[in-house]
């Protein structure tokens, strides 16, 4: 099942669930539910798929369901979970810790081989964004660049996960842009906190266009990841890549700490998946789309450099 939250137009005050089906439509599943994680917490997957057998079966008898069947393109997809309850990020693809060992000539340190790493992302609801948002390009960086990604959201509550039971606790899957400001980024990383303004702006972290679930997945370690930007492959590579499963994470994540539903863990950069590793630069009007295999197409316009009378002074 591909699931999506959506509005009818940029006017709709609320927002809805959806089911993306036969490439191109969005069934509006009107169920008694407020939002994704209380899909999930009430375990409507299965009134989910009665509805949209019902829904096509009505399609094929000829009704018009105008007011329940949408165009992708005529709806405005926000990000599965638009709001997370929280934002880890990993660095979990061996080929990108190569080449991040070999730009920075510092060694992989021994510890990442022994446990996953990440750190908490910004979940304000003016830094998530979803499929066709415009990326803000913010006033104080010359070097914005993309990364490809993917992640899952967390389906339900759990604490001192097993690897073995993990999976159980995985709800979906979907592709993730972490829009990264490289120079402000690199800056903040020597003061062993994090990347700070590198990553927090609006429209930094970008998810979707659509949650799939573990069943339509098939093997989620053997997928195609594609970066493109203007129609061009920018970087290709697989998930096979990873040195640890989304299961080895969900578990260690869980140690001592419960996580609830709508909690997303992201991959970190798939090989090559970004412009720093490739030395290759987005700009201003650039289309990226970012494809993970079995999951879908996430695609985003970067936008003109914000103008800010009130940038911040460094002190000197």
């Amino acid at each position: 099942m591909k699931l999506v939250t959506f509005k009818k137009s940029s006017l709709d005050e609320h927002s809805r669930l959806g089911a993306w089906v036969d490439g191109d439509k969005i069934i509006d599943l009107n169920l008694d539910v407020s939002d994704m994680p209380q899909f999930f917490e009430q375990n409507c997957t299965a009134d989910a798929q009665k509805r949209i057998d019902t829904v096509q079966q009505q399609l094929s008898d000829g009704s018009n369901l105008s007011d329940v069947v949408f165009s992708v393109s005529d709806v405005q997809l926000l990000a599965p979970f638009p709001r997370p309850a929280s934002l880890r990020d990993f660095g979990v693809f061996k080929t990108h810790m190569d080449a991040a060992s070999r730009i920075t000539g510092k060694e992989i340190s021994p510890e990442w081989f022994k446990l996953p790493n990440y750190y908490r992302g910004s979940t304000s609801p003016a830094s998530i964004a979803g499929h066709e948002a415009v990326v803000t390009w913010p006033n104080y960086t010359e070097k914005l660049d993309f990364e490809l990604e993917w992640g899952i959201y967390i389906g339900k509550t759990g604490k001192n996960i097993s690897i073995e039971e993990a999976p159980e606790y995985i709800a979906g899957y979907t592709v993730y842009n972490d829009i990264s400001a490289r120079d402000i980024q690199f800056r903040h990383m020597t003061l062993s906190l994090g990347p700070a303004k590198g990553k927090d702006f609006d429209n930094s972290n970008i998810m979707g266009p659509c949650l799939v679930t573990p069943d339509e997945i098939g093997d989620p370690y053997n997928l195609k990841m594609t970066a493109r930007v203007n129609g061009e492959v920018w970087a290709e590579g697989n998930t096979s890549d990873m040195y640890y499963s989304f299961a080895e994470m969900v578990s260690f994540v869980s140690q001592s700490e419960t996580l609830f539903p709508g909690e997303f863990l992201g991959s970190g950069t798939v090989g090559n998946g970004c412009g720093w590793e490739l030395d290759r630069w987005i700009q201003p009007g650039d289309v990226i789309e970012l494809e993970v295999e079995n999951v879908g197409v996430l695609r985003n316009r970067i936008g003109e450099p914000e103008e800010n009378p009130a940038a911040w002074k460094e002190k000197v």
